[in-house]
Order: C-alpha cells, then sequence, then structure tokens
C-alpha cells in the first residue's frame, strides 16, 4: 500500500490590476484565479462616493480571496481608512503595511511611494521611505508596493507628468534583503509586464485605465516558482 507523508499544495493563482481609476466596468471579465488583487489606484479624486462605485465591483468578482493596496490617487484610506475598509466590505483584506497569509501563500502590501506633488501616501526618497520598507517582514512569498522599484517597471514616457525612470532605490534594497518569490506594483501606466531578476519575480500590473489586460501568475511556494499565464482576449460587457 502506498503511503504519502505530504500532499503538495497547488499554485496560488493570483489575477493583478492596478491604476483602474474607476474604469473598471472596461476592463471586461476578470480572468479567473484563487487571489485578486489591485495595486492601488482604484480611483480618480479618492472620495468615498467614489470608492461607493468600486467597492461593488470588487466585491462581485468570484474570487475567494481579495487583495486591496492603495494608490496615490486613493484619499480616502489615508483620510478615513475605517470608513473606506468598510466600503470594501467582511472578506476583502485591506493591506496597509500589514500582512495576510491565503493557501499557505504569505502576502505584504504597502501604498507608499517617492512623493511628487501633492498625492496621497508621498514620502520624501530617503530615510522616510527606507524605514517604512524596513517593516516588511521576512518570510513574505508575494510584496504587492503601488510604485515600482527602480530599475524594473518604472519607465515612464515622453511627455508624461513624469518622464524617466521614477522607482525608489531603496524599494530594491528591502526587496534584495525578503527574497519575495513575487513583487507586484502599479503607478507607472506605460512600463507594464513581467521581469525575472536575482530570484524574484517582478510584474507591473497596471492596467492603465483598464487599456491593458490583467496580470496572471501562478505561485508555487513549494517549488518557489512563480509562472506567468496567458489569458484569453478580453469578452466584451454589456
Amino acid at each position: 500500500m502506498s503511503f504519502w507523508p505530504w500532499k503538495r499544495r497547488r499554485p496560488v493563482r493570483v489575477v493583478a490590476v492596478a491604476d483602474t481609476h474607476t474604469f473598471q466596468a472596461e476592463l471586461g471579465r476578470i480572468p479567473d484565479g484563487d487571489v485578486f488583487v489591485h495595486a492601488g489606484d482604484l480611483l480618480r479624486r479618492g472620495t468615498l462616493d467614489e470608492l461607493d462605485g468600486v467597492a461593488p465591483w470588487i466585491r462581485a468578482l468570484p474570487h475567494r480571496h481579495k487583495i486591496i493596496v492603495a494608490g496615490n490617487h486613493d484619499w480616502c484610506f489615508a483620510r478615513e481608512r475605517a470608513a473606506a475598509c468598510a466600503r470594501l466590505g467582511a472578506g476583502v483584506h485591506y493591506l496597509e503595511d500589514a500582512a495576510v497569509t491565503i493557501d499557505g501563500v504569505t502576502f505584504y502590501g504597502s501604498p507608499w511611494q517617492p512623493e511628487y506633488m501633492d498625492w496621497a501616501y508621498n514620502l520624501p526618497r530617503g530615510a522616510p521611505l527606507a524605514a517604512k520598507w524596513a517593516q516588511i517582514p521576512t518570510g513574505v512569498d508575494v510584496l504587492v508596493t503601488h510604485g515600482p522599484p527602480a530599475g524594473v517597471g518604472d519607465g515612464t514616457a515622453l511627455g508624461e507628468y513624469l518622464e524617466g525612470r521614477q522607482g525608489c532605490e531603496d524599494l530594491v534594497t528591502a526587496v534584495a534583503r525578503v527574497k519575495p518569490l513575487l513583487h507586484m506594483f502599479g503607478h507607472i501606466h506605460h512600463d507594464g509586464g513581467i521581469w525575472a531578476r536575482d530570484g524574484t519575480t517582478f510584474a507591473n500590473v497596471t492596467t492603465w485605465e483598464c487599456s491593458r489586460m490583467p496580470t496572471v501568475v501562478d505561485v508555487d511556494v513549494a517549488r518557489r516558482r512563480v509562472t506567468p499565464v496567458q489569458v484569453p482576449p478580453r469578452e466584451t460587457v454589456g
């Protein structure tokens, strides 16, 4: 008689978006998966009224687990966090410098990015941002930040309000320390994609107000592997 002392967990499918800015309906049908992640900028003006229009869409998604990280447009989470989280509803994990473990995968979320203009969750480069990233514990499998690290998925287009690479150097240092399997982020609309470097898969999951499809990956903690998943073309809704 065969005896298996353990059974390996199957990969966890993560479906991620960012920078929807209230245009979420234009994404069409969201690919199925185990965990839905929004890496920030759900809103435009950042009001609770705007969130009232977005939260029902999040709750209606079929994914068993949902994770939200705020972005620089999401002022209501910075100013009225309890009210904003209440609108998301039970079963939606809002991560602000916090972690949650789902199906054996530990996710950590943080909304901060280098200071620019008067956006939410701005901090000066250097010590203030480094202090936030120092809070990220070891043992994190999937790191979700709104902004990118320097040099990966952080390139802007000529003529944008920001030009050149905008990522955070201190976030690079933190990722090297923590060594997550996967680092997901958005914020920079023109540089979506997936890159593998030094044992970490980096993914700018921006949907750029829904002109890009969601990013889908399988996270296999047991094998320390992240596998991008191709999804079919979007379906027209309505």
